[in-house]
């Protein structure tokens, strides 16, 4: 199951800014469309995008994985065939719109729901590992993109993303993956059920959770012919309880910072750091280092994740994103964009584990799916403001500082709200509503 979470995290890449980045410039001369407006399609399909991943998490609550990602998948792997016979910008919102939504959106919340679903105590651990797909890409897609392109051209290149996707996870899933441990009368974590050592087992996530295993013979099981489960539902919150936590809106800053930011950073990568002398290959070299330092980070915030409050390591991801950013405006030389490119990668690697699980350690499991549609719209949404502000300020001011400087006020704000995103209780939120 965690495989199979990793690969679509992995293969989510279509709908990821780091892949588009080599297709910007090819399609830019071939399409003959400014800068600019190729941004801002970008971000209004990613706006379109965004607003469906609230349906989409409801959907796998109700159906579940095994039935919705491959029809998800196989819409991706349609929508690259879209995006390969491209011939003007109409067709271009359209496509961009389709490979946000289902690739950059959908496959990622159906990955973090599998593992939500699950594990428990290894719940952060597991959420690394998975995370470790998305580092994966960004290592090698890239270049893959940039070799294929090369040799072929952006079209194909299109088709041949779009092919992988259909075939990786559309029959591996449907023959491999299940939904939930309960189907098959086991736990989380892997535990049996009638497993007298197991029988009670509460998880330190660091966050006070309250959800615990009830594997004790004759519950559920015995009482009432049901599949053996975990989490009360006493304890986990509606997307409606969620909106009236202040740890929601908080957490949520972070996560719309590092969409916002990082995407405008990785869509025009190549074209910022081209101001201090670094080549096209160099650039697109660089993610390698990305990925290599988002690996290890993702591994360390997942294992920390499990044993330290979620806010406090959000809150170190947002201070290496401002030493990131403080590098790329007074980047020295041409070689110190692979510091730069480490610095980012450690403080998304951080984001990949700990900003996905952090919100069924706050809000709990039955509603995860719908919660996380709803955080994943704002950090879309956020992602689809990204490219537009370094564009701007390229085309009407000459250099991308100004967009930068801008980029740098906003980490600094969500790292300090973060630190106060203690988790809720759900019992004081409804005495609080109570005494509206």
């Amino acid at each position: 199951m965690l495989a199979i979470a990793a690969a679509a995290t992995f293969m989510s890449a279509p709908g990821q800014s780091f892949s588009v980045a080599a297709f910007v410039d090819p399609m830019l001369s071939d399409l003959r469309i400014d800068r600019t407006n190729y941004s801002i399609a970008y971000m209004i399909a990613t706006l379109i995008g965004g607003c469906l991943l609230p349906f989409v998490g409801r959907l796998v609550d109700r159906f579940g994985a095994r039935l919705v990602m491959p029809i998800v998948a196989t819409l991706l792997g349609l929508a690259c065939t879209w995006m390969s016979n491209l011939t003007g910008a109409v067709g271009l919102y359209v496509g961009f719109t389709m490979i946000r939504w289902l690739g950059q959106g959908s496959l990622t919340l159906i990955a973090n729901w599998i593992v939500g679903e699950w594990f428990h105590t290894y719940r952060g651990r597991a959420a690394g590992i998975c995370a470790v797909g998305g580092t994966a890409s960004v290592l090698i897609i890239p270049q893959l993109n940039n070799s294929l392109i090369e040799s072929y051209g952006w079209r194909d290149t299109w088709l041949m993303l779009g092919g992988a996707v259909v075939v990786i996870l559309v029959l591996p899933v449907a023959l491999l993956l299940r939904d939930r441990p309960e189907s098959l009368s086991l736990l989380p974590d892997g535990l049996f059920p009638d497993d007298d050592d197991n029988r009670t087992l509460s998880a330190d996530n660091g966050d006070d959770s309250s959800e615990v295993y009830d594997a004790e013979p004759g519950n559920r099981t015995a009482a009432t012919g049901e599949s053996p489960t975990v989490d009360s539902d006493d304890e986990s919150f509606t997307v409606r309880e969620v909106l009236r936590c202040s740890a929601f809106w908080k957490i949520a800053g972070v996560v719309a910072t590092v969409s916002l930011v990082g995407t405008g950073l990785m869509f025009h990568q190549v074209s910022i750091v081209a101001e201090h002398g670094v080549s096209r290959s160099l650039a697109l070299g660089s993610l390698g280092v990305q990925a290599g330092a988002a690996t290890v980070s993702t591994l360390i915030a997942g294992y920390l994740i499990d044993r330290v409050q979620a806010r406090y390591v959000l809150a170190c991801s947002m201070v290496l994103e401002i030493f990131a950013i403080l590098l790329l405006i007074f980047l020295p030389s041409a070689g110190w964009v692979t510091v730069y490119s480490a610095l980012l990668g450690l403080h998304g690697g951080i984001i990949r584990s700990a900003g996905c699980i952090v919100w069924i350690n706050y809000f709990g499991r039955k509603h995860q799916g719908a919660i996380q549609g709803v955080s994943m719209s704002i950090m879309v949404l956020a992602a689809a403001l990204g490219p537009v502000p370094p564009a701007l300020a390229h085309d009407l001011a000459g250099s991308y500082e100004p967009a930068l400087w801008m980029f740098l006020v906003l980490p600094t704000l969500a790292g300090i709200g973060v630190l106060s995103a203690a988790p809720p209780k759900k019992r004081l939120l409804e005495e609080n509503g109570n005494n509206r």
